[in-house]
């Protein structure tokens, strides 16, 4: 799996799972199971990798190979 996604966009995709996790976890709303969607972000930072953005040709990734 090619790497495409780059260093600003991984720390605002960490950011926003960890809000999205906490929200998931610290509410009491019905809609907090929402808030388990922050794995998603979570993993594609973690991995540097998002499926997503391989099927619309983004990449943010500024090593090129």
């Amino acid at each position: 799996m090619q790497k495409n996604v780059g260093g600003l966009d991984r720390i605002v995709r960490l950011v926003a799972g960890l809000g999205l996790l906490g929200f998931a976890v610290l509410s009491d709303s019905p809609a907090h199971a929402w808030g388990y969607l922050g794995v998603v972000p979570l993993l594609t930072a973690a991995i540097g990798s998002c499926p997503l953005y391989s099927l619309i040709g983004i990449d943010t990734c500024a090593a090129k190979r």
